[in-house]
Order: C-alpha cells, then sequence, then structure tokens
C-alpha cells in the first residue's frame, strides 16, 4: 500500500507540534498550508494577497506590511499586488458585511491573511455563535469568490486574551475562530499563545517587548514571522486544486451578505443623507476612516425608514457616539423589537463603528421592515440619534 500521500499531512502536523510545543501549539498548519498560494506563485509567478481584520491589519507597518516586504524579498521573481482592508474598531459581523466592497471586488485574492479576534473580544463582546457566524461567512465568501485560494487565520491578543492564554484557557473569541479555522481546514496562527510562552520562557514581555495590545514594532516582527512561518513551511503543490467548502458550521452564518445603500430605502420624517462630518454629528469624535462615508442620520424619535429586502437577516453597520439612540424594528407588521446602538465601554466619548442586527433568523423570502427611532434611550445617552453608513442583507 502506498502511503506517500499521507507525507505532506504527517509533515505539517509534526512541524505544529514539535516547533510550538507540547500542549497549545502556536501554529497549526491544516492538512495543506497554503499549498495553492506556493503553486499560484510558482506557475504564474504573480499573486495577490489581502489583509482582513480591525486596527492591527490596518496599521500601516504592521503585519500587513511586514508580510508583504518578506514575500517580495523571498519571491523576488513574483509580481505582488497587496490590499490592505484593516478597518479600526470593526468585527468578523463587519468584516462580513464589507468582505466584498473592500476586498474581492479588488480582483482574485490568492491569499487571504485574516484577524479580528481581538475586537470580537473587547470591542464587539461577541459570545461563540456570533464570532462563528462573522468569520465564518467571510471564509465562506471568499472561498465562493476564490475556489482556489488560502487563508491564514489569525488570532492576536489582548490583556484579556493572555491571560486566559497563561492560565491555560482560550478567550471565547480565540476559541470560535480556531474552530471555524479547523472545520475548513485553514492554517492557524495564534500570536497570544506564541507571547505566552516566550513570556513564560523570560524572552519577551508584554508592553515593553512586544508592545500591548497594538503591538510596536518588534511585536510586529515576532507575529509576522509566524504568519510567514506558514508559507515557508508549506509544502508547494503543483497546481492550484479547488477547495471543498463542508457544509456550514451555522447555516445563519454571514456567507451571502449585499450591503445596501440606504439610499434605497423610504423615509418618514428628519432624516439626513450627508457626508460623515462634525456638522452632521456634532457630539463625539469622528475617525478619519469614516469621514469618506455618506450616513443617513436622524435625532429625532419618531422618525421612520421601511425597506423591502428578500433574506433572512437584516444588519446595520452605524456610528454610535455619546448620542447614540434606540432603533425599534417591525418585521412583515409583527411586534416592535428594541436594538440599542449605544455601545456601553466606547460611545462616550467616539462616534463607535460598530454592526448591529436588526432583525436575524428570518425566513429566505421578501420580508418589509418598518424602522424607527424610539423615544427611549439608554441612560448613559444624551440623545435619540441613529446614524446609518449601511444596510447588510444576508441572502
Amino acid at each position: 500500500m502506498r502511503l506517500f500521500f499521507l507525507i505532506p499531512i504527517l509533515a505539517t502536523f509534526f512541524l505544529a507540534h514539535l516547533t510550538q510545543g507540547e500542549e497549545t501549539p502556536v501554529i497549526e498548519m491544516g492538512s495543506r498550508g497554503v499549498s495553492n498560494f506556493i503553486a499560484k506563485m510558482e506557475k504564474e509567478r504573480k499573486a495577490h494577497v489581502a489583509f482582513l481584520g480591525g486596527s492591527i491589519t490596518q496599521k500601516e507597518t504592521g503585519h500587513s506590511k511586514k508580510v508583504a516586504d518578506w514575500l517580495e524579498k523571498n519571491w523576488s521573481d513574483v509580481d505582488f499586488t497587496f490590499t490592505n482592508a484593516g478597518l479600526s474598531s470593526t468585527c468578523s459581523m463587519t468584516g462580513s458585511f464589507r468582505l466584498d466592497r473592500d476586498v474581492l471586488s479588488q480582483g482574485e485574492v490568492d491569499l487571504l491573511v485574516l484577524e479580528f479576534a481581538v475586537n470580537d473580544d473587547q470591542d464587539a463582546g461577541h459570545d461563540r455563535e456570533t464570532a462563528i457566524r462573522g468569520l465564518e461567512g467571510i471564509v465562506r465568501q471568499y472561498f465562493e469568490a476564490n475556489p482556489k485560494g488560502d487563508i491564514i487565520s489569525v488570532q492576536y491578543v489582548n490583556p484579556e486574551i493572555l491571560e486566559k492564554k497563561q492560565n491555560g484557557e482560550e478567550a471565547v473569541s480565540v476559541a470560535a475562530h480556531k474552530t471555524v479555522a479547523r472545520h475548513y481546514d485553514l492554517p492557524i496562527v495564534d500570536v497570544g499563545q506564541g507571547l505566552a510562552n516566550e513570556i513564560a520562557a523570560g524572552t519577551m514581555t508584554w508592553n515593553e517587548n512586544y508592545g500591548g495590545t497594538h503591538p510596536n514594532e518588534s511585536g510586529y516582527i515576532f507575529s509576522s514571522g509566524l504568519i510567514t512561518k506558514v508559507i515557508e513551511e508549506t509544502i508547494s503543490g503543483e497546481t492550484p486544486q479547488t477547495v471543498a467548502i463542508p457544509v456550514p458550521l451555522d447555516p445563519r452564518s454571514f456567507a451571502s451578505i449585499e450591503l445596501v445603500d440606504p439610499q434605497a430605502m423610504n423615509w418618514l420624517g428628519g432624516w439626513k443623507w450627508e457626508p460623515v462630518s462634525d456638522a452632521l454629528i456634532p457630539l463625539g469624535g469622528i475617525r478619519e476612516d469614516y469621514k469618506k462615508y455618506h450616513a443617513l442620520r436622524s435625532d429625532e424619535a419618531g422618525d421612520y425608514f421601511y425597506y423591502t429586502f428578500s433574506g433572512n437577516m437584516l444588519g446595520a453597520f452605524v456610528l454610535a457616539g455619546p448620542d447614540a439612540g434606540i432603533l425599534e424594528v417591525s418585521i412583515d407588521g409583527g411586534e416592535w423589537s428594541a436594538v440599542d446602538l449605544y455601545h456601553e465601554k466606547y460611545s462616550k466619548g467616539l462616534n463607535y463603528p460598530r454592526s448591529v442586527l436588526l432583525a436575524d433568523g428570518l425566513s429566505n423570502a421578501y420580508h418589509t421592515a418598518a424602522i424607527r427611532v424610539s423615544a427611549e434611550k439608554n441612560e448613559q445617552s444624551k440623545g435619540h440619534a441613529a446614524t446609518i453608513l449601511h444596510i447588510a442583507v444576508n441572502r
């Protein structure tokens, strides 16, 4: 019986456990690593690499730059295109909402480096189900558009994630994202575990050497080295192979998202459609990243809008500042449900970008949503504002 076909699988399994410690591995290669990406570079001498995540990815001198530099140095005969689709404060749900617009629209993507564990933990505070639905939505959308592509799933680290690592535990977001990665046979880079190992060995510190939640130069060198190790240690494939997409972990994952321009809806009342600015949003800071957008804005309780759509979920990407209010939603004339836009941790001084679910678990059919600004508000909020950048529909 010939067993040569097992060599790549055994080699990558052995590598992960030999290199990364006896208990929780820092790197899990999966059965194929990024062999499609390697084959694409070898055969065509061109490749498109995209980076998707929050501000850790967005950092111009971070891993998106260091991994790109490493690739250009080690594959100098390959014509690379790089896309940095990091966006500050965004979670995996928002990532699933904007993947098509910010990544897939840029053309065929041969490798996607994906991180959202920190923001799913500290920013969005997602439970396991939501963290899975967000990341799985990204993975499924990616492979539908790039069936011969590859993904590296990266889990970065904050103090809470690190503390759990040091106690032999895993944060909800990290465990959820690893569950998705293993289900889709993706390489995993657990930066938090790697850092915990180094701290235990006395070779790194959290603040001085790594730099904290947003890594410093040496922190990014460390994490980027783990990412490039996946590429370096992958056994090359002869030609890119179509990736078999398994059944979803959660049938309600955000895998078929369409972003809807709020101008497509019917408004009643004092809604404004204007560029994001201090004039439109007078309270709280506004990050420059978001001033390139228009927003649908209401400051008054009782303002309505209506939207007819086909899908099983209706969501919104909003800016939620000190005056963020509550939206009430009725689907197909049913009971009203409340969606509080105010973020308990971050809305106090910042128009915080966040994604919210307006309606979920619907039948895959046509629905009419009635949405109004509530007369009620979060007790910490100074107003009733709703600032909507995009509506999202999952089909």
